[in-house]
């Protein structure tokens, strides 16, 4: 009897009651849904990776032909207009990589750049080429240095009496290359300055600067700072790229296409970007929206052709730092009871 009652009971729960019964359809209505999205869902992944691929696809032909025409004009330009052109060209492609920055592997990125970088470091040697001889003035200085006149001295140097002094070391007037080129270098504890008419549409440098204030009025082509340490740079709008490299404890302005920066640390940086910008081998970089201003900035930026309704300055990438899941420990944004700063 017992073994009976137990084989009744045995049988009464395989059937189950009508409730578990009744729920055995919902279970393989809802697994089929969840079959059916998780479907969907590699579908749409498989068409975004396609869409992507053609997208790289049709930037690599596209950056392929254009840097191969750019290379031709500078290997065979023999005038200042044929290397205009090439600048002009030049531009074009560094918006195209701006703009294919969202789709675009870091490794293809870092290559382009780099491919950029060449083309425009070629550029400007021939320019140097072409420029006229003429324009290295020693025999002015001889005339100076004979006379012992007076030259003024940059801003906070006190001047000996009859002895001559020079302002800061400048790759300007009366250097090769310099209807392209100006800038300051080798300079400490000094307060420096370009207006608009001095540096519109040239490229600037800025070199081995210490404890200094840098203003720099209006529309340069590009502008790269380089071995700073405790500077402040405020820029107005940058046509295409201003590249950083290897400064330390500087704060900076800047409106351009594209940042670069590379083995800088403990730096701050209000930006204004219209495409990404770009950090490596850096620590403690900090970003925060752009927020220079002084009289024609409007101007300014209308001159430089960038979007000003686009800023993408905490959109970072971190050539060493591949991790999409996890924050890069070499840049954060600045917090906002931080960014006060009295730029006057």
């Amino acid at each position: 009897m017992e073994r009976a009652g137990c084989s009744a009971a045995a049988a009464n729960g395989a059937m189950g009651s009508p409730r578990d019964r009744s729920m055995v359809p919902e279970r393989l209505q809802r697994r089929e849904q969840e079959r059916q999205l998780e479907v969907e869902r590699r579908k749409q992944k498989r068409q975004n990776q396609e869409v992507e691929e053609e997208k790289s696809d049709f930037f690599a032909a596209a950056f392929s032909r254009e840097q191969a025409a750019v290379g031709e004009l500078l290997k065979s330009g023999e005038s200042l207009e044929q290397l205009e052109e090439a600048a002009a060209r030049l531009q074009g492609l560094q918006k195209l990589l701006n703009d294919s920055v969202l789709f675009l592997a870091a490794y293809d990125l870092r290559q382009a750049q780099e491919a950029l970088t060449r083309l425009q470091a070629i550029l400007a040697e021939r320019r140097q080429e072409l420029q006229p001889k003429k324009r290295f003035a020693f025999k002015t200085r001889r005339k100076d240095a004979a006379s012992g006149t007076k030259v003024d001295a940059g801003p906070g140097a006190p001047a000996a009496e009859g002895v001559p002094t020079s302002p800061p070391p400048l790759k300007e007037e009366g250097g090769i290359g310099s209807s392209f080129v100006c800038g300051f270098s080798n300079v400490e504890s000094q307060a420096l300055e370009k207006r608009a008419e001095e540096l519109h549409q040239r490229d600037v440098l800025l070199t081995d600067l210490s404890k200094c204030t840098i203003k720099l009025y209006g529309n340069p082509n590009t502008v790269r700072l380089a071995k700073a340490r405790s500077c402040t740079l405020l820029c107005g709008p940058v046509s295409t790229s201003v590249f950083l490299e290897d400064c330390s404890d500087c704060v900076l302005a800047v409106a351009c296409q594209q940042l670069r920066v590379h083995t800088t640390r403990d730096t701050r940086i209000f930006l204004q970007v219209t495409s990404r910008a770009i950090v490596e081998d850096c620590s403690g970089i900090q970003f925060a929206p752009y927020t220079w201003s002084y009289p024609g900035i409007d101007k300014d930026f209308e001159g430089s052709g960038l979007d000003r309704s686009r800023n993408n300055w905490n959109d970072v990438d971190d050539f060493n730092w591949l991790a999409r899941d996890m924050a890069s420990p070499n840049w954060s944004i600045l917090p906002e009871e931080e960014r006060m700063i009295q730029w006057d």
